[in-house]
Order: structure tokens, then C-alpha cells, then sequence
């Protein structure tokens, strides 16, 4: 994928990540997901389910940086969440990677979520996929295009359609119902949620 084709809004970008792979090389140990659900999150005062929403902040400011860095944060005290940074520097858009398909590194990936029953549900899930993938906040602004990063995103040849486009999930107040959850037709597609109050609107 093309640094100039990340240089538009996320909500542009999100359909045409489907089916594309991240590889991840963290710890000597080569994982690669097939993107098969993704979300769009806006920019400083357009999305009110945005993290840059608000403006720029010490957690979000790789939101705001160039265009196919990696966004990489921690939520609810629990779970790392990885995301592609889109559109003009200073806008602060991204695309939140909600769930794919393992098609490199079973082993390691399975050795690394325990807890998954069924290969389908090793990245099915936004905190999922980056346990599997052995990504943390030491990735968050790593350039996604270089190709010596130890994680890499690579444009598939053909992109996985677009089967549904809906809210967001987790997503409340005033974003609530924002259609920027782009599916595919997959079984590792995550069950959508609504949001649950916690105060305010956050991914």
C-alpha cells in the first residue's frame, strides 16, 4: 500500500485494508494477519468517537503524525490496540484493526493466545489481534511502509469485499452511530457490540 493512498481520510482508507496483511517480526518470530474487519476514526472536533477528538494529547500524538506509521495504545487498563495512521499530517485520522485471518505463524500465534479454542478466534478482536501478533506500545509510531520495521503492512492484490457497513462497536454518545465498521465475509469477523457506559465514548 502507498504511502499516497494512506494520505486520505480514514473512512476512504478503511474498505481498501481489507485483505491486507500485516506482518509482524516482533521478537525474531513472524506472524502475518489477513485484515478482515476494520473501523475509521476522524480527526479534532469531527469525530466525537475519536481519541484526537478532543485535540492532541500525549497518548494520541501518533494520530496526528504522517500517514502509515502505526498508532499502537492501551485501553481500559487491559488491551493494546493497533491502528493505521491515514491522511494529511495534522489531521489525525486512523483506521482501528479490529480482527484477521492468521495465515503465517499458527504456532506462534497459537502459543501466544492460549486461550483461543479454534484457529478462527486467534485475531478475532482488536486486543486479540495484537496478542497475536506481539504487538505493545513499544510499536506505536512505527513506520507500517519501511520495509526493515518489524511490522509491515502489505496492500493485497485484491481486496476483500466489503459484505457489511455499520456503527462502530463499543462506540457511544454523540459517534454512536457513525457507519464506519467496514466487514468482510469472514468467520474471523468479531461480533459487533454496542457501547457500554463508562463515562464517555472511547474505542
Amino acid at each position: 500500500m502507498s504511502r499516497r493512498t494512506l494520505y486520505q481520510s480514514a473512512e476512504r482508507v478503511a474498505p481498501r485494508v481489507l485483505g491486507a496483511r500485516l506482518v509482524s517480526e516482533v521478537g525474531g518470530e513472524r506472524v502475518v494477519v489477513r485484515l478482515t474487519e476494520v473501523e475509521a476514526y476522524g480527526g479534532a472536533g469531527e469525530d466525537p468517537g475519536s481519541h484526537a477528538y478532543l485535540g492532541k494529547t500525549p497518548r494520541n500524538a501518533t494520530m496526528f503524525g504522517p500517514p502509515g506509521h502505526a498508532y499502537v495504545y492501551f485501553t481500559y487498563g487491559m488491551h493494546w490496540c493497533a491502528n493505521i495512521v491515514t491522511g494529511p499530517e495534522g489531521t489525525a485520522s486512523a483506521v482501528l484493526l479490529r480482527a484477521g485471518e492468521i495465515v503465517e505463524g499458527l504456532d506462534v500465534a497459537r502459543a501466544r493466545r492460549l486461550s483461543a479454542r479454534v484457529d478462527r478466534d486467534l485475531a478475532r478482536g482488536p486486543a486479540r489481534l495484537t496478542v497475536a501478533l506481539g504487538l505493545t506500545g513499544e510499536l506505536d509510531g512505527v513506520d507500517l511502509l519501511d520495509s526493515t520495521s518489524p511490522l509491515r503492512l502489505e496492500v493485497a492484490r485484491r481486496p476483500l469485499p466489503v459484505v457489511a457497513i455499520t456503527p462502530r462497536t463499543g462506540v457511544g454518545g454523540a459517534g454512536a452511530m457513525t457507519p464506519w465498521r467496514f466487514v468482510s465475509d469472514d468467520p474471523t469477523v468479531s461480533p459487533y457490540r454496542a457501547a457500554v457506559s463508562r463515562g464517555r465514548a472511547a474505542r
